[in-house]
């Protein structure tokens, strides 16, 4: 098993190395020349990307100090996000590039024809009969001979491909394809080939497209999560219980880049609900309650008439998770470990997640629900949706779940899709409805496109009222 994990994280960092050699090439050796300070700073900034990236996602599982881990998080996960944009845009990129060369050739031809420069040349002039004026034959070789060293020094200058270079078209000597307009003995300026042109437009407009997909994904966080409204009607719930409201929150991942302002961002949104009751899905935090105590503290300022209920996530799990059931208590949450309480119309119950299972402290549905008169209507708080199964087998009307963050960041969708039951939203399975939220944060990444965060206000209704 350790053998596996090791060729599949060498496989997996191979991967990451292969990728950011094609983003060297795309972004930096085909749109400069060799040896220029271009190439060397844009070398530079992507092996320092490559070592923040790794620096952030590594940080925490090393231990090294909180501090350090918010340096290394913003440019490091950041960067994580610009890799996997760069990367896609450039793709897309790649079936622009030979239409876009195409097109250039064909124009320069026709441009030709016509006496007209190609893409950066300088209109030629024909130095011929000033040559012949001038004295004859001997005239005409030297400038024969300027012209053709003159064309080698520009196409080394443009490309770095040689004398009988231009444009990345191999060319005999002689002719100059798409040069029709200069004449051989004329001394040319340096001048972008086709191809650095094609790939300064290709590489420049993929770099603006991820910035910006990047940017506006990074506000899509910061301001908050969108406060959401959904009604679930439960045949079992009295009509008492009518409009019962649960304010769900879920994946709010404090941690080095989402600190105390985020909580109490989230918090401020709960409260001007004044929901009948709050549920904290799981993923509360990325770190220690020593390092994420401070930032957690706005919880305590969570009101509504009948409480805060609390159940893990996998991340708890990597951060100590009786510590932090132990802390969330302290702010005045209760925990729901395997555990179940009634609320006016319905039982409420909660389970572990399953990655305590490595703790055996996973989640145990006989001990939440086992013994539970199933005439009542249930609602059940477990933090991934896959458990979904089995919340149909022990009559669970509902289950509010998290976990999946939408998918966070396109494509990602794709790959959570494939996961989890449900992605995001309210759907039926048998007698059980399952609602997942999008989650009020982010993991790594501050970032979500395609995917806003949100908190989500569960009005129940009964069939009976």
């Amino acid at each position: 098993m350790i053998v596996l994990f090791v060729l599949a994280g060498l496989a997996a960092f191979s991967a990451l190395l292969g990728l950011h050699y094609y983003l060297w090439r795309r972004l930096v050796r085909d749109t400069t020349t060799p040896r220029s300070a271009g190439r060397k700073a844009g070398t530079a900034v992507i092996v320092t990307a490559l070592v923040l990236m790794v620096g952030a996602f590594a940080g925490a599982r090393a231990g090294l100090p909180f501090g350090l881990q918010q340096v290394l998080a913003w440019p490091g996960y950041l960067w994580m996000a610009l890799f996997l944009y760069l990367t896609l845009w450039l793709l897309a990129g790649e079936v622009v590039r030979p239409l876009l060369l195409r097109w250039l050739r064909k124009r320069d031809a026709a441009a030709a024809g016509e006496g007209v420069p190609s893409v950066g040349e300088p209109a030629a002039v024909d130095p011929a009969p000033a040559a012949v004026a001038a004295g004859g034959s001997g005239a005409q070789d030297a400038g024969g001979q300027a012209a053709q060293e003159a064309r080698g020094q520009a196409a080394q200058d443009a490309g770095g491909q040689g004398p009988l270079s231009v444009g990345g078209d191999r060319v005999e000597e002689g002719s100059a394809p798409g040069r029709e307009g200069s004449v051989r003995g004329t001394p040319e300026r340096p001048h972008p080939s086709r191809r650095l042109f094609v790939s300064r437009i290709v590489g420049g407009a993929a770099a603006a497209a991820a910035v910006g997909t990047v940017g506006f994904g990074t506000y899509n966080v910061l301001r908050g999560p969108k406060l959401k409204h959904i009604t679930v009607p439960l045949a079992k719930l009295p009509r008492a219980a009518h409009g019962f409201r649960i304010a769900v929150v879920s994946d709010i991942h404090l941690g080095p880049i989402l600190g105390r302002a985020h909580t109490q961002r989230i918090v401020d949104t709960i409260n001007s609900t004044q929901a009948d009751l709050v549920a904290v899905v799981g993923d509360l935090v990325d770190g220690s309650v020593e390092d994420l105590g401070p930032a957690a503290e706005p919880l305590a300022q969570l009101r509504s008439r009948h409480g805060s209920y609390f159940v893990t996530g996998n991340h708890e799990y990597f951060s100590g998770a009786a510590q932090w059931v132990d802390h969330v208590r302290e702010l005045g949450l209760h925990p729901l470990e395997n555990a179940r309480v009634e609320i006016d119309g319905f039982d409420l119950a909660g389970v572990n997640d399953v990655a305590g299972e490595s703790e055996g402290q996973g989640p145990d549905f006989v001990k939440a629900l086992g013994d539970r008169d199933r005439s009542r209507a249930s609602v059940l708080l477990a933090h991934q949706p896959v458990v979904i199964h089995d919340a149909v087998e022990h009559g669970v009307d509902l289950q509010l779940s998290g976990h999946t963050h939408g998918g966070q960041m396109w494509p990602g969708n794709l790959i959570a899709d494939l996961a989890n039951p449900t992605l995001a939203g309210l759907e039926r399975y048998g007698d059980t409805q399952l609602f997942v939220s999008r989650g009020a944060g982010a993991w790594g990444p501050p970032v979500r496109v395609g995917a806003p965060s949100d908190i989500t206000v569960v009005t129940l209704a009964s069939r009976q009222a």
